[in-house]
């Protein structure tokens, strides 16, 4: 069992906002920190300490500043701060990506459990949830058979996606000043940065980072069904379109250009430009869905 998730979320994601500049020169006060990161004050104390313990935060005279450059092993893994359900869930789309897994793949629990380091009950009730969906199956006897979808399906599913996105873009532009969610929409826009600057090598991590972004959009409308209902999105649109191989470095490389313009636009606050961005970004991401279903179907 894993512990200490929250403080050790709260540490990468100070982190975080060192390495992309947000927190630079002399910090602000423990109390705009914990605004900032959503926790408790000693959480915010933890992470200050173990901060300056690794010399990513200096102090003298009570004034801390940032310190040295953050590495990527200052973070903690992401298996210790990730709930057991998200980190099955990561673990098995990128099983699904990485492996160009087709329908009619049969899928082994106690494989995935060894795999991704987990018991075979988290495995399980994560197929279960899946299979209402009607995209993975139990078989008795056999274990479980992943089905695919047609195409009649990802139509119907897209044009929900379309419709609860575009009302999440425009409540995320209504979001005052001091709210959260500017602060990681601008990390997340440098995050963009980096990776169109490393495309040629790192055009793979598009998907989680499509996946952050498209979550982040819906954080502005928390909906218990909506956050149900991506899970399923999430599969669909952030992975499985991902098995057409053809031109994925361009196609990756053009929809991290179309989410800037989609974040200027949610920066700008004018609704019809942040209609037109969300618009033509879910247009290219249904054109490449249906690409990838012709191109299973050859």
């Amino acid at each position: 069992m894993r512990t200490d998730t929250v403080y050790k979320k709260a540490f990468n994601r100070t982190a975080n906002m060192l390495r992309d500049g947000q927190l630079a020169g002399e910090l602000p006060s423990e109390n705009e920190l914990r605004r900032r990161m959503c926790v408790s004050r000693t959480t915010v104390r933890k992470v200050l300490q173990e901060l300056i313990r690794r010399q990513l935060v200096t102090e003298h005279s009570g004034i801390r500043a940032a310190g040295r450059a953050v590495d990527d092993n200052d973070y903690y893994p992401d298996a210790e701060t990730t709930p057991r359900a998200k980190h099955v869930e990561q673990h098995f789309m990128e099983w699904m990506l990485r492996r160009d897994t087709r329908p009619g793949t049969s899928i082994n629990e106690l494989e995935l459990a060894r795999q991704f380091g987990v018991a075979t009950n988290g495995i399980r009730e994560f197929l279960i949830r899946f299979s209402r969906f009607g995209l993975i199956e139990k078989r008795p006897n056999t274990g479980w058979l992943f089905k695919g979808f047609t195409e009649d399906f990802a139509l119907e599913l897209f044009e929900i996606r379309v419709m609860f996105e575009l009302r999440s873009a425009h409540l995320f532009s209504r979001q005052p000043g001091t709210s959260p969610l500017w602060g990681k929409l601008a990390a997340l826009k440098i995050a963009h940065t980096e990776l169109l600057k490393r495309i040629e090598i790192r055009y793979h991590d598009f998907s989680g980072l499509d996946n952050r972004f498209h979550r982040l959009i819906n954080e502005a409308s928390p909906n218990r069904f909506i956050d149900d209902f991506y899970d399923v999105i999430t599969f669909i649109f952030h992975y499985h379109y991902q098995w057409n191989k053809q031109d994925e470095k361009q196609r990756n490389q053009a929809a991290i250009l179309e989410h800037v313009a989609y974040i200027d636009a949610l920066e700008s606050r004018d609704p019809e430009r942040i209609k037109q961005a969300c618009q033509a970004h879910l247009a290219s991401a249904r054109t490449t869905l249906m690409r990838s279903l012709i191109g299973l179907d050859q």
